[in-house]
């Protein structure tokens, strides 16, 4: 997701236990005070993880075949239908041929891993070279498929990974106006938080969110390069990573900025999590970011999870990303209080020195890199493509105003095809106090200062009424450090606020995925907050 924050004046981006949702001011539980949806029969595998499935299939309970048929039925049943969530935009139409041959290969073979025959939906600006289109939710891209599979997309195959199809998003990753609405695009219109029907999903990576948090898939892939990760993950009650710029290849992933984009797991468990991190962490030629990560990367990151983790860790409390929301402030004081009473040692408050200093030279980047970026993907689609480059895109849109700018315009896509190339002065002294402002005297600063594992903040608000005129009006979240920084960041489920979940964020230093893990995990297996949906229409106030 870009920053919007200035030019929005936002951020984007079960309870925390029985002891703590219930005195939470403004807090409720889901069924008070709300409005029903339609009725959703219970589902055979809703909250199941992988090591559930993988259990299932070794004991021949299951079959991947089976589990992909019961996916896609229960696609059919509340996505397409009955609510309607719509996080889903295409279902790979080869799925149940590729479930077929892994449950041959582990018949004949063995399993290849942990994610041997899982149906995972990956987001639809990540490129597969199958049967599926991969447009990022525009129509400029339809019926031009790419010739590659992305590095993510091969890693998971060779996982032994169904990818089950193209999850939803923000049209261009939320990039296109300062104005959306996450969640919109042309091709597949607005997608629902499955929690709260007329609320939002949050963040580009809004369809791939929604699907986890609905039981329609075990896994999905998002990608982030503000928020996209884990706003939609904290919004729709899942566990999700934005690992280090360089841990995971961004090849074939339709880009906005090198400097910031990455993909990413979106689960409904820690565990779940690190078990698809380590299938998509490794080196690719093609993205040269990934040779950084030699020698700091794991080939196991489930090794990490230790119940025990957050004794005795040293967690900073980044206030300064406190104050949007009162009922979410009143939250986090009893989160800190629990966190506490796991062993962590809290520093409190321990906020970055360039807190809110890079908003506007992280947009210019972004910018800049948006056009050098998609000018380079775009020019290397099939030459049948209706688009090649930025300003075709935007002459596509000017052609198909009522399809693909009924609710918002494009003013980002137009800045930032005003920008010169990457040796401008402007772009370089814009990317250089980035990298300062986030990590020296941000996120290393702090951390070196107070010697800390990690830095604590809400990732955001309960999410907000879904507005097509005005678009997002989120009030707040915690990001954008790590975003620019390029360091890690992991949402883990807290509880809920409102009756609407919300989730915190862990995040670090470059290379820290096996503390922040180790964390989230503690945090986690002590508070047990993730709770399913339940398809209300709406919450009273």
């Amino acid at each position: 997701m870009p920053p919007r924050r200035r030019f929005l004046q936002t951020s984007l981006f079960g309870g925390v236990g029985a002891a703590i949702l219930p005195a939470l001011a403004g807090a409720r539980e889901l069924t008070d005070g709300s409005t029903s949806a339609s009725q959703v029969r219970p589902f055979e595998l809703d909250e199941v993880t992988i090591a559930d499935l993988q259990a299932g299939m070794s004991s021949g309970k299951f079959s991947s075949r089976a589990i992909t048929e019961k996916y896609l039925a229960r696609i059919e049943e509340i996505d397409r239908r009955g609510p309607a969530v719509n996080s889903v935009l295409e279902i790979n139409p080869e799925a149940h041929s590729i479930a077929e041959s892994l449950d041959r290969e582990r018949q004949e073979k063995k399993a290849r891993g942990p994610l041997h025959g899982i149906p995972v939906l990956i987001k639809d600006n990540i490129d597969t070279a199958d049967k599926m289109q991969t447009t990022a939710g525009s129509l400029a891209l339809l019926g031009s498929r790419p010739s590659k599979d992305s590095f993510v997309a091969q890693k998971l195959r060779e996982a032994g990974a169904v990818i089950l199809g193209k999850t939803n998003l923000s049209e261009w990753a939320n990039i296109r106006s300062s104005h959306s609405s996450s969640g919109w695009s042309g091709r597949g219109g607005q997608t629902k938080n499955p929690y709260v029907l007329d609320r939002n999903p949050c963040g580009s990576s809004s369809g791939s969110g929604a699907a986890v948090a609905a039981n329609l898939c075990a896994a999905a892939i998002g990608t982030e390069t503000d928020g996209s990760v884990v706003c939609p993950s904290s919004a729709n009650g899942l566990v999700g990573i934005k690992p280090t710029v360089g841990l995971v290849s961004r090849s074939g992933i339709i880009p906005i900025a090198h400097s910031q984009d990455t993909a990413g797991p979106m689960t409904r468990t820690v565990r779940d999590a690190a078990i698809l991190l380590t299938a998509l962490a490794g080196v690719d030629p093609r993205d040269a970011p990934t040779g950084d990560s030699v020698g700091k990367t794991s080939t196991d990151y489930t090794k990490f999870l230790d119940p025990n983790g957050l004794t005795g860790a040293r967690i900073g409390v980044a206030r300064k990303y406190f104050g949007f929301n009162d009922a979410v402030d009143h939250f986090m004081e009893h989160v800190i209080d629990e966190i506490k009473k796991q062993g962590a040692v809290i520093v409190d408050p321990a906020d970055l020195e360039s807190h809110g200093k890079f908003d506007d030279t992280e947009l210019t980047v972004l910018l800049y890199e948006l056009k050098a970026d998609l000018n380079i993907y775009l020019a290397g689609r099939e030459p049948e493509s209706q688009v090649h480059s930025l300003k075709e895109v935007i002459e596509f849109n000017d052609h198909n105003p009522e399809k693909e700018m009924p609710y918002f315009g494009q003013d980002l896509f137009i800045k930032a095809e005003a920008k010169g190339p990457l040796t401008s002065n402007e772009y370089l002294d814009a990317l250089e106090a980035n990298r300062r402002l986030s990590r020296r005297e941000g996120i290393d600063g702090v951390m070196g200062k107070f010697h800390l594992e990690a830095i604590l903040a809400p990732t955001g608000g309960p999410p907000w009424l879904t507005d097509l005129a005005n678009g997002d009006h989120s009030s707040g979240g915690s990001s954008n450090a790590a975003a620019v920084a390029g360091y890690p960041n992991i949402n883990v489920p807290a509880g809920f606020v409102f009756g609407m979940p919300i989730g915190i964020s862990f995040f670090g230093r470059a290379w820290s995925e096996p503390t922040l893990l180790k964390l989230a995990y503690s945090f986690e297996q002590a508070t047990k907050a993730r709770r399913p949906p339940q398809f209300l229409a709406s919450v009273k106030m």
